[in-house]
């Protein structure tokens, strides 16, 4: 094979690969919808009832790759932004007795661990309150992606749900008479990028 020939077929080649990397790079990201994504969560009151509540102010971003199997994903909530429909109760959940949202005012999930399982995934990752980082799985359904109705936008959404005990990350107060065993469930929608 001649050296200008040789030279040609590598230049073909590196300019194939160049080309292809846009295809190959990246998973699609996406940003997470504040007014559609809402942390909620539930616990037992004393035995007597079952208390919800939610985090009206979060953000975040997150990747998704089917073909690959791979994503990730990152949340912030602003722990002050809790809402049970009670003004004083929420005050006293702010409070150093439960979220310490001065020195804490953020909880977050961080993962690059995602599993695609039929419709829907199974994500594991950090959840840090209150400055403690407990490894956590979130079951996903079923993930729900196409363009939205109103602003044309492509958008991905799902309900993420798992349970924890407040007490691994060192919310002790009220116990055993205010649960232990925290039910989540972070409904989230997000524009792609």
């Amino acid at each position: 094979m001649s050296l200008s020939l040789s030279k040609t077929l590598k230049t073909a080649a590196v300019a194939l690969a160049l080309c292809a990397l846009p295809a190959m790079a990246a998973a699609d990201t996406y940003t997470i919808d504040p007014s559609h994504t809402y942390p909620n969560f539930k616990i037992d009151h004393l035995g007597f009832s079952t208390l919800h509540g939610r985090f009206n102010k979060t953000t975040g971003r997150m990747s998704m790759d089917r073909a690959k199997g791979t994503g990730s994903v990152e949340i912030v909530i602003d722990a002050a932004s809790i809402d049970t429909g009670h003004g004083k109760r929420d005050d006293h959940l702010r409070s150093p007795d439960f979220f310490n949202v001065m020195e804490f005012p953020q909880i977050t999930f961080t993962s690059d661990t995602v599993k695609y399982v039929g419709e829907g995934a199974t994500v594991t990752g950090d959840l840090t309150i209150m400055g403690v980082t407990r490894s956590v799985t979130l079951e996903v359904p079923r993930i729900n992606c196409g363009t939205h109705p109103f602003n044309k936008k492509e958008v991905c959404g799902f309900n993420a749900t798992t349970r924890i005990k407040r007490s691994d990350f060192g919310m002790n107060y009220g116990l055993p008479g205010i649960g232990d065993e925290v039910s989540l469930d972070i409904e989230v929608e997000a524009f792609k990028d």
